[in-house]
């Protein structure tokens, strides 16, 4: 008879090995893509950034918070503020401990486990100096209480439109679901487009992407490995389409007036990610790195 427990003790060393992997790979990448930058005049001759890593934890955390919930755990920041990247946060950790009763009521098996959950994932969120270059967000993570899933996805928020990028954005993440089951990209694709929308402005972030949660196939023929390769896919997915985006126009001058209409954009990022982001209302009531979690938030931003 398999041994569930031990099953779930080496699928979460791999997911945390995976999460910390990736943002080495992506990391080192975004690094390159700041030597490779021309001075031109828009940009001037700030030098290239390198990313900070900033370790946290919570380890003697055996109090609740002020959610009630317990946290234990932690993870590590990795910033970068650079020429090319305005800022650039690329965040993994790894968590466990137990909701609020109240809280539990929201989690898929969290009451059959008493509260008691893990949790690990990465997130990724770019604010580009150029307006031409795209914003972009990735997450990924997988969950455990009586039961395991995963969830995330990516989506993109040009500042300026761009026909081409929205199509090619949108094929790499079809062509990733449709590796894995071509239910996916049609699903995912709605789903993001119904989540990341401003329901008291009546407009979507941005140009979409995918969102998915709750992924777990094992009652469809599936099962984890299936589902966790799915989820590799998606940040290997971002790592190749995003640096081609950014290298399509990070050379090009832009004008003071494509910088005012960036920062105005930002606004609505802003309002986004405070007022209706899952991730964040998650983390802030579970007593997350507050540090961290606010990392999606751009550094200048205006309102009209």
């Amino acid at each position: 008879m398999t041994d569930i427990t031990t099953d779930w003790t080496h699928r979460k060393k791999q997911a945390t090995q995976w999460f910390k992997t990736l943002r080495d790979d992506i990391c080192t990448e975004f690094e390159a893509i700041e030597t490779e930058l021309n001075e031109t005049e828009s940009h001037g001759d700030k030098p290239a950034g390198n990313f900070e890593r900033k370790p946290w934890n919570r380890e003697n955390s055996d109090e609740p918070n002020h959610s009630g919930s317990i946290l234990k755990g932690g993870g590590e920041i990795s910033l970068m503020r650079g020429r090319v990247f305005e800022k650039v946060g690329v965040n993994i950790s790894e968590v466990y401990g137990s909701f609020s009763p109240e809280f539990a009521d929201k989690i898929p098996g969290a009451k059959e486990s008493n509260g008691e959950f893990w949790a690990a994932g990465i997130s990724l969120v770019a604010h580009m100096q150029s307006p031409l270059v795209p914003a972009v967000h990735m997450n990924t993570r997988m969950i455990v209480t009586s039961k395991g899933w995963f969830g995330g996805g990516s989506d993109l928020t040009p500042m300026i439109k761009n026909t081409q990028d929205t199509n090619d954005f949108h094929a790499a993440f079809k062509s990733c679901c449709d590796k894995h089951d071509p239910a996916y990209y049609p699903e995912y694709k709605a789903w993001c487009d119904r989540y990341f929308y401003l329901p008291h402005r009546d407009e979507p972030r941005g140009i979409g992407g995918i969102f998915y949660d709750y992924l777990d196939s094992s009652d469809k023929g599936g099962g984890w490995d299936k589902d966790f390769a799915f989820t590799q896919d998606v940040g290997k997915t971002l790592l190749d389409i995003y640096p081609q985006l950014i290298r399509r126009h990070m050379h090009k001058e832009w004008t003071a007036e494509q910088r005012e209409a960036q920062l105005i954009k930002r606004g609505r990022y802003v309002e986004y990610n405070l007022l209706h982001d899952r991730g964040t209302q998650f983390g802030l009531k579970t007593g997350g790195n507050t540090e961290a979690i606010l990392m999606s938030l751009p550094p200048e931003v205006k309102w009209p």
